[in-house]
């Protein structure tokens, strides 16, 4: 390749830090779960709910990046100081996503470990490794890595997986050809009368829409280091974020569409999934999807086992840190938990769906805070909100309470 246009790549990378960062955290197993499993069952009905999830995550995402570009804190650190009371809602929130992402990382770790497990069967005739095993060996990897690494090693990393992602599953796409005309179907507001459709709304917009993607937002774009002077850089990054989860969600969604849905066939959990694509694209199809559900679950473990350290950073004002004791000790005990699949009853997809819903019931606790850090005097001076940011943001949070009602309905 032509040094000038590698050249040119890495600086479009580098640009988008943050962003791929975020897509790295959204684009995971969980999301791959729900948005295959709602084109196997809906088809493209639900499309207009990721659709709408991408929107509002874009305006979170600029509106939270523009609050720490001025005022030059993170979000938990400007909720806890700028509200009365401020503390406990900070801690709430710091609280439920770390429970939260535990949850996650017990289901993400557990679908790799089941991909990585049909992986070595496929290429080792009928060969059967221990999941304990393959799980031990991953965290072992990803916490020396941790250990060893800066926060650009991880980027780096996270650029790798994702792009190694959104190819393994463009080629899928076209390797099933679903039918294009069910997207613009889907782009309707609707939602079916059947059991679980509500629950599938509120999971797309948990996993897509999520209230950890935008307190962690503030920390990534602290850690890069921008000022208000690159606000447009922030508003590109987060379009460039945004549109990927939409593009990558999309695709995923328009593959089972196309295929399972079109079939009859339904889906219960990821590994059935890759079983069910081997008829129609073969042991390659297969194979190529491994690769790169793998490489999603990869990508968020990343962000998941840093919450715990970069919101405890973020909520006392303290530099983030990952080589310090305190966040080695953290990101051990996260690792820990990747094993919890092991002994639970519960499969991996069931820990997902619910960690899911649990994300979506948060959503509120970090929309509402936004809109009002974004429009205070003191705190943002000549860069508080306009009208069409408060539009934006209002939206959000009437969104936020109706997927957190479809999310405590469908779940009681």
């Amino acid at each position: 390749m032509d040094k000038k246009i590698w050249y040119k790549i890495k600086l479009a990378l580098a640009a988008v830090g943050p962003g791929l960062f975020l897509i790295g955290y959204n684009i995971g197993t969980g999301s791959v779960t729900t948005m295959a499993k709602t084109g196997a069952e809906f088809g493209m009905e639900l499309f207009w709910a990721l659709v709408l999830s991408c929107v509002f995550t874009f305006i979170l995402m600029v509106a939270y990046g523009k609050v720490t570009l001025v005022s030059g804190k993170t979000a938990l650190y400007n909720i806890k100081h700028e509200f009365r009371y401020g503390w406990v809602l900070a801690l709430y929130i710091l609280a439920a996503l770390i429970i939260g992402e535990l949850l996650a990382l017990m289901g993400v770790m557990g679908i790799v470990a089941d991909l990585v497990q049909e992986a070595i069967r496929l290429l080792f005739n009928d060969l059967m490794v221990s999941r304990g095993w393959i799980i031990l060996v991953l965290a072992v990897g990803l916490y020396l890595l941790l250990w060893f690494g800066q926060y650009k090693t991880f980027e780096k990393a996270l650029t790798v997986f994702v792009i190694f992602m959104g190819l393994s599953f463009i080629v899928v796409f076209f390797m099933v050809q679903p039918d294009f005309s069910t997207l613009t179907e889907g782009l309707v507001p609707g939602i079916p009368d059947t059991p679980g459709a509500l629950g599938l709304v509120a999971a797309i917009a948990g996993t897509t829409c999520s209230a950890a993607v935008f307190i962690m937002r503030s920390s990534v774009v602290a850690e890069k280091g921008w000022t208000i002077n690159n606000l447009k850089d922030e508003k590109k990054d987060a379009f460039v974020s945004a549109s990927m989860m939409l593009f990558l969600s999309g695709v995923i969604m328009a593959v089972a569409a196309g295929t399972l849905h079109v079939m009859g066939l339904k889906l219960e959990n990821t590994v059935e999934m890759i079983h069910l694509f081997a008829p129609i694209g073969g042991n390659v199809a297969a194979f190529v999807l491994i690769l790169g559900i793998v490489g999603a679950g990869l990508s968020t473990i990343f962000p998941i086992v840093l919450i715990a350290p970069w919101l405890i950073a973020d909520y006392s004002g303290k530099p983030r840190n990952t080589k310090s004791t305190q966040s080695r000790v953290l990101i051990f005990v996260a690792m820990i938990f990747a094993f919890g699949t092991i002994f639970l009853e519960q499969r991996p997809p069931a820990l997902m769906v619910f960690s899911q819903a649990f994300q979506a019931v948060i959503l509120p606790a970090v929309a509402i805070p936004i809109l009002l850090l974004i429009n205070r005097p003191a705190l943002m001076g000549k860069n508080h909100a306009k009208l069409k940011e408060n539009v934006g943001i209002l939206a959000v949070v009437l969104f936020s309470f109706v997927t957190s009602w479809f999310a405590i309905a469908e779940l009681f």
